[in-house]
């Protein structure tokens, strides 16, 4: 599925990658310039033929696309990355994720010990991306790319190699901006480990509302033309995180129990916010609830207890 949602004289393009079957999951974001398209994220391995459907759709093939930014090398944003630069594309990425995306192979292993068999299903190939192929930028450091000029923001909390792009009117928030789904107003926090940080995403919030935007995009999805209420649901998210995790994990309990009581939360959060039951299946593919769990968990017992 191709939308389009225009931004001043230009137009975003947003492909939904129909990862696992779902609509609305996880997004890659086209603009276009006079010599092809610049892509925000490229989504996982396993969704390359949706990639390649979508591009096509829109007039274009892979070897179109001169630069893909990243807002972070999660595997269900950066892991067709690889693909991208041998069909000639430039990957911009933050300097922390950059080793990475050159050789992949740490990144895999640990996820590997997560998804186990599930690897393949979900994720497909991840290839290197050549060190010619590859660009490191610096917060705050503007790139034009044929005529579209974009600015990456520092923003951790949710990895620490992660960045926003500023495009015109438009941010495209990656995951530090919460996860969204089309036509309802509930966000849902990606907490994974080993990088979720409560502290350094109440800073990254603050350095977005210091921005200058009428228009914000996460990829997990679609194009929103309220960012003053979406930032103050992040902030009433991360608040609502942090109550939950000094009422429950103060006690050191066992991940089953802990899992099952924040499950249980999500869903009830998610049912006071009117979200429709089919609409949970796509929230939990886009944001796994457990992967949350297994993130909170290592954040207190790292900056929490230590603390204490």
């Amino acid at each position: 599925m191709v939308q389009i949602f225009q931004n001043r004289e230009k137009s975003i393009q947003t492909i939904d990658l129909n990862f696992l079957g779902l609509t609305g999951a996880i997004a890659v974001y086209l603009l276009p310039h006079p010599y092809g398209a610049a892509l925000i994220e490229c989504g996982p391995g396993s969704t390359i033929p949706a990639l390649q459907s979508g591009l096509n759709e829109l007039g274009y093939s892979a070897s179109n696309i001169s630069d893909v930014f990243l807002t972070h090398i999660h595997l269900d944003h950066a892991g067709a990355s690889g693909w991208l630069a041998s069909q000639g594309a430039r990957i911009h990425v933050h300097p922390v994720g950059a080793p990475h995306l050159l050789d992949p192979g740490k990144l895999l292993a640990s996820a590997g010990r997560i998804y186990g068999d599930s690897m393949e299903t979900l994720w497909g190939e991840f290839l290197p991306v050549p060190p010619d192929r590859l660009s490191v930028l610096e917060d705050g450091q503007s790139v034009d790319v044929h005529g579209l000029e974009l600015c990456p923001l520092d923003t951790p909390g949710h990895a620490n190699h992660h960045f926003a792009y500023l495009y015109e009117n438009t941010c495209f928030s990656g995951d530090v901006g919460g996860v969204r789904l089309q036509g309802i107003h509930h966000l849902r926090l990606p907490m994974p480990p080993p990088e979720f940080n409560l502290e350094e995403w109440r800073a990254s919030l603050a350095k977005l509302k210091q921005q200058d935007f009428d228009i914000i995009a996460p990829t997990h999805f679609g194009v929103f033309d309220d960012p003053t209420w979406h930032l103050a649901a992040l902030e009433r998210a991360l608040d609502e995180i942090e109550a939950w995790m000094e009422a429950n994990l103060p006690s050191n309990p066992p991940f089953d129990l802990v899992n099952e009581e924040f499950l249980a939360w999500a869903g009830q959060r998610s049912q006071a916010n009117g979200v429709p039951a089919q609409l949970i299946d796509v929230y939990e593919a886009a944001n796994p609830s457990w992967m949350s769990t297994r993130g909170m968990q290592r954040y207190w017992q790292k900056h929490r207890v230590k603390q204490a």
